[in-house]
């Protein structure tokens, strides 16, 4: 999904971090390594990976970002967020902000934003130091979203999700989705059941997912300040881009990935085809109330 050029952002939206120059520790190692750090992707918890089942990398010495650098102050367009994925955060979190803030007053909710930061390298947060090995995440203790761009990178080459613009707003739109789940307080039921195919910690993730369709159903309609719209309409192909990253990232294909097996009991996020179905089931059905991952007899089958 492409912005239009004429979207007006507001650099001010999102705090940007990167800037900070320090060493921290992260974990490092070869590609299978890699996987396995960032099975944690999308979750609001970044202590998950031990649903894996698998032990942690030894850790190494890196340099984060200097000054200098890329800056959220330089997105000012929506010509700006088609050529940087900085950018593509920020305009995706306004557009997600224009979605939410219109369409959850008709079921009496009201919501505040969340925060969104950009980091490199290391992040400290409510719910601890987080490092890039962690991928995107969603803290309740601060309301606030935190991204490392070069994750982008990771999904395509290390998960093989196809590289289009959807596939990075829709990370996006996850964990803004788990916002909303802070807000409603169904977030909370992640903690419910341990790790496991049927657990909480699924059914939540399955319910980001489906508020991530929800959003890709309006986006096109979305506006900024000016009355500008942000997004140009869906395509099959930003769709097909999106369910890339979404079954790019489910348990089965990352356990596989690294240990060469399937353990649906140490599942914290969802199958591939669970991750599509659910994000498609948001995108098909426009009603925040189809999302009802929490109380659904069978995850394979939203509709059931």
């Amino acid at each position: 999904m492409s912005f239009n050029d004429d979207a007006r952002l507001d650099p001010n939206r999102v705090k940007d971090s990167r800037g900070r120059s320090r060493t921290t520790k992260v974990a490092a190692g070869g590609g299978g390594i890699l996987v396995v750090l960032l099975a944690a992707i999308f979750g609001f918890n970044p202590e998950i990976l031990s649903g894996l089942g698998i032990g942690n990398a030894p850790a190494t010495e890196q340099t984060g970002s200097a000054a200098g650098g890329p800056s959220i102050a330089e997105c000012k367009t929506g010509a700006d967020a088609n050529n940087r994925p900085d950018c593509r955060i920020l305009a995706t979190t306004q557009s997600l902000d224009s979605f939410w803030l219109s369409y959850l007053p008709q079921y009496n909710v009201k919501i505040a934003k969340p925060g969104v930061e950009i980091f490199a390298s290391q992040v400290n947060t409510a719910c601890g130091p987080a490092t890039s090995a962690m991928g995107p995440f969603y803290c309740p203790g601060d309301r606030v979203a935190y991204f490392d761009t070069g994750f982008f990178a990771d999904l395509r080459t290390d998960f093989g999700a196809d590289g289009g613009a959807l596939a990075e707003e829709y990370v996006v739109a996850h964990e803004y989705g788990h916002h909303i789940q802070n807000t409603l307080g169904t977030l909370a039921a992640s903690q419910k059941g341990g790790t496991g195919a049927n657990s909480g910690s699924v059914r939540v993730e399955l319910q980001a997912d489906c508020y991530a369709g929800l959003w890709a159903a309006y986006a096109s309609q979305t506006k900024d300040a000016n009355g500008n719209t942000f997004m140009k309409p869906l395509t099959q192909k930003d769709l097909r881009s999106a369910l890339s990253a979404a079954a790019a990232v489910g348990d089965d294909r990352i356990q596989q990935a690294a240990t060469g097996r399937v353990n649906p009991e140490g599942w914290t996020h969802g199958s591939a085809a669970q991750r599509e179905a659910w994000f498609l089931q948001g995108y098909a059905t426009g009603d925040i109330l189809k999302c009802d991952a929490l109380s659904a007899k069978d995850l394979n089958k939203p509709n059931a």
